[in-house]
């Protein structure tokens, strides 16, 4: 057996970064890459390896077999398109029963690593570079995607095909979702009202991102200016509204720093007419994201004595301007 067996998420979680290396040499000699400059990386929900300094091997369990096809069709709509850079494909295939995607390393540090040393001028500069991105992801069509032989596939669109269902869905479950991440009842007790209030209407879904965080971009730092360097991590892409791309840049990027909010939504250039109901829609879409986990976004982002889904919203979605 080349990989580990991984047909269930209890196979995968038991395996190591050491069980996969043979695998991983196994499946370098077969792309002609060579195997001793193989390094994993610390972080990730799924396998990755840098490869020299030029290329990462990202490996798909059949657990998660599906989101290959996501992540390489969303890596090839994307390449060339964006201010920010993206990695370029180089090959996607299964090998020894896992999905593999081979790409080009994006190198700098990731934004939070940065975020200390940045000035205000300069996280605000960013956060405008990267709601520019950010406009130019979403106005391009979300990508026909391709099957991978030998492991499953949703079909040939990003999800949800029905924007409208996926919140009825997700507002359906969000009450529970939410306590059984320990969000107390003061909070809970608010929710159904505050989905109720907030506009979440959409005439043509976007192309989304669903992780634009701190961790997902990189930074470099040249001749005393920071630049950004890469956007990476599209396997868990959608399609849907905007403002759902909104609510990992409010709490992991701009982190309640109002001037960097607001510099995102200039470099996105978000209708003004919008903007006074868009900290509430980013609210909404907090609650209803398929990741969510409010008590966690509180401990990332302390909001003080805040007493009201409205009152937070401003605090992390809003532009500062009252």
């Amino acid at each position: 057996m080349i990989f580990p067996a991984a047909a269930t998420e209890a196979e995968y979680k038991a395996i190591g970064q050491s069980d996969l290396l043979p695998g991983v040499a196994q499946l370098c000699q077969h792309l002609g890459l060579p195997v001793t400059q193989i390094e994993p990386f610390a972080e990730g929900s799924l396998p990755v390896f840098a490869i020299g300094q030029s290329l990462v091997l990202k490996l798909f369990p059949p657990v998660y077999g599906d989101e290959l096809a996501v992540e390489a069709g969303v890596m090839q709509a994307l390449e060339g398109r964006l201010s920010l850079p993206t990695p370029a494909l180089e090959a996607a295939g299964v090998f020894g029963g896992w999905g593999y995607v081979l790409m080009e390393r994006m190198h700098g540090m990731t934004l939070r690593r940065a975020w200390p040393h940045l000035s205000t001028v300069e996280r605000e500069r960013l956060g405008r570079q990267l709601g520019v991105a950010l406009a130019e992801l979403h106005a391009l069509a979300p990508p026909e995607l391709t099957p991978m032989e030998g492991l499953p596939f949703a079909g040939p669109y990003l999800e949800p095909r029905d924007w409208t269902s996926f919140v009825a869905e997700q507002r359906a479950k969000c009450v529970v979702r939410q306590k059984s991440k320990g969000l107390e009842e003061r909070w809970l007790a608010q929710i159904p009202s505050f989905l109720d209030s907030a506009d979440l209407t959409l005439e043509k879904p976007s192309l989304l991102h669903t992780e634009f965080m701190d961790t997902h971009v990189l930074v470099s730092q040249q001749t005393g200016d920071w630049q950004l360097s890469g956007l990476f991590d599209f396997e868990p892409a959608m399609q849907g509204a905007p403002e759902y791309d909104f609510v990992a840049f409010g709490v992991f990027i701009s982190r309640g720093e109002a001037a960097v909010f607001r510099a995102m939504t200039e470099g996105y250039a978000y209708p003004a007419g919008d903007l006074d109901g868009l900290p509430n829609r980013v609210m909404a879409y907090t609650l209803l994201h398929v990741y969510s986990n409010v008590p966690w976004y509180l401990r990332e982002v302390p909001a003080g004595e805040v007493t009201s889904f409205e009152e937070l919203a401003r605090v992390w979605f809003g532009n500062g301007k009252r």
